[in-house]
């Protein structure tokens, strides 16, 4: 006899009506069956529906939808007939979520061990007396050091990682059947979100909970999953093994989410998907993702394909999917290059930030404030056209070398110049015009920099009235110009910000940036925010955009693969002390700093075979060593006492590339080798 299905969705319809009355579908006639301790992944780009079809496996719909048809089982009970009461009850409970930011879920003015209380009185039969104890447990399951030092802290004094495990082990509070999980590990540094994906795979193992994990990560997808359901425009176009949708994908969508991602191997940009994908309510009767489908014909213009089953298992929605591995992936440009030029563009001389301010008594002498710099000994020269990468962990100081070459934070010491000028002001206010100009920002998050009450039009007129002073007509050709130029067009100029995609919305940003005509562009997690297909198309902007006008990047990545698509030089920062730097070529192929690998073995593959290794404790370090290498504590081939009381000196590997190691270079990869051995994950 079949086993009943954990979680059972038949045929469910979910969507909003709009101003004109007419039925607009998020969710179209969506049928999945989880068994219990199954691991299925739910993917697809933004808006293909994929949180909407997880949070109504819980029977929670957003403000404005609604169910058009269909149902959704859970453990054989219809969740969307249940009362309010009845499904508090199971949520958290049986069925339990982890969102995308756990730091936002968490509540900020309660310490750990009182939000652990409540979820274990929400949703356990322990006895209140018994909670302090089980709330250790949890803790220690997921694997946070020290649990008492834990719950007697509140969640700002945690790392995004450390909240993270928090918020899995509130989940675990009720011992749940099944674990929805939106999103987990985005913005998280890829030694963190790798340490969090084998937590996963462990409980998964361990209790036999069903999980359900939306991400657009298809590297994390290939870790954790058994199961990937790819969804296009609110419905499951194919649903099969990891093995078979990541390594030989049916349909020719999944096809090219995957051609879309940039990899760790590969040097050259990622292929980007043509076009985007229908609004809600506009995909029509026809196959949805025709219009970007390099398979399509006059049937599937006309004819919605049934979703069928393959011999190899795999189940599609494609009329041609026996022609998907045909599909050639797109060559996108070969290894780029600098433009050459014996100026540099921007020098870094001696930098050094801190976030502390002076008490009273050290502004009355006009001393520094005595706590020890963020970031220091920051040397780099930035050439014109060349992209240069600062890579680390959360915390390692990446952002705050922006913000201080930005003028929002005022550097402790050290200089920042253009060739032959004059230093450029600590902060904006002490800027000209002209240096202002120079160096533009664009942020992770386009919503947190866009005027939400702005158009376009007038978010491009500001820079163009701050730096040339043009006149009303001259400013609007400026502007659709430069909307062209990013691959928009003059019709997006009376457009909201809330009118536009994430992507969209991207695009405007680094249209701005470019209206300033800068000779340096700082990215913050540009891409870190979209969807593969989206990310692909905007790191191709980027360079193309470098390469016509010789802009220097200085470009902050948690993605080391993103980082190894556009970079030309690669600067390693480990508690705001560069460890490794030179080009990314030879980086990528031979890191010789222990940090270095541990960072590159941490990266994920969409590759279902595909193994992490884990080379050093997912530990948070508040502040480095007092004397020695700051790295001592982790590293995985850590020398004793010269590692723990010296300063490493800077060794010169040849062509740029430089690491600071005490390990002699000779001795420094047979080293890192060993380690690799005896720590590999399998």
């Amino acid at each position: 006899m079949a086993q009943e299905p954990m979680i059972d969705i038949r045929d469910l319809s979910v969507g909003f009506s709009g101003s004109d009355g007419r039925a607009r579908a998020v969710l179209r006639n969506i049928n999945l069956q989880i068994q219990a301790g199954q691991s299925v992944g739910l993917v697809g780009e933004s808006g293909s529906g994929k949180s909407t079809l997880a949070l109504a496996a819980m029977g929670y719909l957003k403000t404005g939808l609604r169910v058009f048809g269909g149902s959704a089982h859970f453990c054989g009970t219809d969740m969307f007939s249940l009362a309010r009461t009845q499904l508090q009850a199971l949520r958290g409970g049986k069925i339990a979520l982890i969102p995308q930011n756990s730091g936002q879920s968490l509540t900020p003015t309660m310490r750990i061990g009182a939000q652990m209380a409540e979820a274990l009185a929400l949703h356990s039969a322990l006895p209140a007396a018994a909670h302090g104890q089980r709330s250790l447990e949890l803790l220690q399951r997921v694997r946070l050091p020290d649990p008492q030092a834990i719950v007697a802290r509140y969640p700002h004094e945690l790392s995004g990682g450390q909240q993270q495990r928090v918020a899995i082990a509130m989940a675990l509070a009720g011992e749940p059947a099944a674990l929805l999980l939106d999103e987990p590990t985005t913005g998280l540094d890829v030694t963190t979100q790798a340490h969090i994906l084998e937590l996963l795979r462990e409980i998964n193992a361990q209790t036999g909970t069903a999980m359900v994990y939306v991400s657009h990560d298809l590297g994390a997808i290939a870790r954790v999953c058994d199961r990937v359901v790819v969804l296009y425009a609110g419905e499951v176009v194919a649903d099969g093994s990891v093995r078979s949708v990541l390594r030989a994908p049916a349909h020719p969508y999944a096809h090219g989410l995957l051609a879309s991602i940039p990899r760790l191997s590969d040097a050259r940009m990622p292929a980007a998907l043509d076009g985007r994908p229908p609004a809600p309510g506009e995909a029509g009767p026809a196959c949805a993702f025709a219009p970007r489908c390099a398979l399509a014909q006059e049937r599937c213009r006309s004819e919605r394909p049934a979703l069928r089953l393959l011999v190899t298992g795999e189940q599609v929605r494609c009329h041609f999917a026996e022609q998907t591995p045909t599909i050639a992936r797109a060559q996108s440009r070969l290894a780029r290059t600098a433009q050459q030029s014996q100026v540099q563009a921007l020098h870094l001389e001696e930098l050094g930030v801190s976030y502390a301010r002076p008490n009273w008594w050290e502004q009355l002498l006009g001393r520094a404030p005595s706590a020890s710099l963020t970031v220091q000994d920051v040397n780099l020269q930035l050439g014109p056209g060349e992209t240069l990468a600062l890579v680390g962990e959360s915390g390692s100081g990446k952002s705050t070398i922006l913000k201080a070459l930005a003028g929002l934070l005022a550097p402790a010491q050290g200089r920042i110049a253009f060739s032959h000028e004059a230093p450029l002001g600590a902060e904006v206010e002490q800027r000209s015009p002209a240096q202002l100009r120079k160096i533009q920002l664009i942020f992770q998050n386009p919503d947190d920099s866009l005027n939400p009450r702005h158009t376009v039009a007038q978010i491009l007129s500001q820079p163009l009235a701050l730096y040339f002073n043009l006149g009303h007509e001259e400013t609007v050709q400026r502007s659709i110009a430069l909307l062209e130029r990013v691959r928009l067009g003059a019709h997006y100029m009376d457009r909201l910000p809330s009118q536009m995609s994430g992507g969209e919305k991207q695009r405007v940003a680094i249209a701005r940036a470019f209206a300033a005509e800068p000779d340096v562009v700082l990215c913050d997690e540009v891409t870190s925010a979209l969807d593969v297909s989206v990310q692909a198309a905007v790191l191709d902007l980027l360079d193309e955009l470098r390469a016509q006008r010789g802009t220097a990047y200085l470009f902050v990545s948690h993605d080391l693969a993103v980082v190894r698509a556009l970079a030309h030089r690669v600067a390693v920062l480990y508690q705001g002390r560069f460890c490794e730097i030179g080009p990314a070529a030879p980086v990528y192929a031979q890191p010789l700093h222990p940090y270095t690998r541990v960072l590159l073995g941490a990266v994920l593959e969409p590759d279902p075979d595909h193994v992490p290794q884990l080379l050093a404790d997912d530990v948070l370090e508040s502040s480095p060593p007092a004397q020695g290498c700051h790295f001592q504590r982790r590293c995985p081939v850590h020398q004793g006492a010269r590692c723990d009381g010296e300063t490493p000196p800077w060794q010169d590997a040849g062509q740029g590339h430089q690491v600071r190691c005490h390990i002699p270079l000779a001795q420094l990869s047979q080293a890192l080798a060993l380690s690799t051995e005896t720590r590999h994950v399998g």
